[in-house]
């Protein structure tokens, strides 16, 4: 079958290549995927550099933590057999979904509904999930409270403004370029401001002085350290990206005055502290909100996997039209 798989960490561009490699076998409690569809996120690009959480059990690996097929072989299990034939949403740390095929726990492959499109179900589960994660699980945002978050015009961004039009709060957007202030309100966003203008000194214009009580960041930095400073009294910043690859920087005097917080989230973690039932629930939530529109991503281009660098290159670029895909099948 054909794969792309890379040897070595690096940039994207340089170290990933299409072979031909061996179709995976499923082993007990596994099913064998045959791919449609798979979304390029920052974390397949940081995983491919080497600077991810994750790392490959061995090389050659192939990226792609999740995307969406159809279940051909059951390696064993009721679970599995219960999923052949059916489309899935595939969530996979272990083998890699950009190849026509690829082996998945049955325990992480979502049956997708009709009605959601191909596109939506290859993204069907890592943004819409750390939406809910962090907006209901880890901050629990209040009803008509700001919400401040960096890297608005993200594809994640745009989703978080979408599930706080349905929940009741309101955002202040933090973008790079003025025309974005025009699409993000288009999607229902309360506030857009420039970062260039200011962080800080426009959250306090927009609260009154009071800042946020609540906040996401993830690109860290110039960036991250304005979003902290934007916190009011016992406000939390939850840092879920490095998207500058530089620190944040926080004074302990600043924090310890006023009582605020700033933590980390990595959704892999947070997954772990979830009961099945409340796993069963987080699916059927998402389920619900694509289905009725509003977690929806944004696509941008679908690649064929022979022009992945051109793919790669499109994910990592700033002002995308959306998220970039693999298309991997017809």
């Amino acid at each position: 079958m054909k794969a792309v798989v890379f040897d070595r960490f690096g940039p994207p561009e340089e170290v990933l290549h299409v072979r031909d490699v061996p179709e995976p076998s499923p082993a007990r409690g596994e099913v064998k995927v045959r791919m449609l569809a798979s979304p390029i996120n920052p974390s397949d690009l940081l995983y491919i550099a080497g600077q991810y959480g994750l790392k490959p059990p061995a090389f050659p690996a192939t990226p792609g933590f999740e995307g969406v097929g159809v279940v051909v072989e059951n390696g064993g299990g009721i679970i599995g057999w219960l999923r052949k034939g059916q489309r899935v949403a595939v969530l996979n740390s272990r083998v890699g979904n950009w190849g026509e095929f690829t082996v998945a726990s049955s325990k992480q492959v979502i049956p997708i509904l009709a009605a959601i499109p191909d596109d939506q179900a290859a993204s069907f589960f890592v943004n819409p999930a750390t939406v809910i994660a962090l907006t209901e699980g880890v901050l629990n945002v209040t009803d008509g409270a700001w919400l401040l978050q960096s890297a608005a015009g993200s594809s994640l961004g745009k989703m978080v403004i979408s599930f706080a039009k349905h929940r009741g709060f309101r955002t202040i957007n933090v973008v790079r370029r003025p025309e974005q202030i025009v699409v993000l309100k288009k999607l229902g966003a309360d506030e857009v401001i420039l970062e260039k203008d200011g962080i800080a000194e426009q959250v306090k214009r927009i609260t009154g002085g009071a800042g946020v009580k609540f906040a996401l960041d993830p690109v860290g930095g110039a960036t991250g350290t304005q979003v902290v400073q934007s916190l009011g009294h016992g406000g939390t910043c939850v840092v879920y990206g490095l998207l500058s690859g530089e620190p944040v920087s926080v004074d302990p005097r600043w924090l310890i005055t006023g009582s605020k917080t700033v933590r980390g989230f990595w959704l892999a973690d947070w997954m772990k502290s979830l009961g099945l039932v409340g796993k069963l629930r987080l699916i059927r939530q998402i389920r619900g909100l694509m289905t009725s529109g509003i977690l929806r991503t944004e696509t941008g281009t679908a690649y064929p996997m022979e022009r992945v660098h051109d793919a790669v290159r499109e994910a990592a670029a700033t002002g995308k039209a959306g998220k970039v895909l693999l298309r991997i099948a017809p």
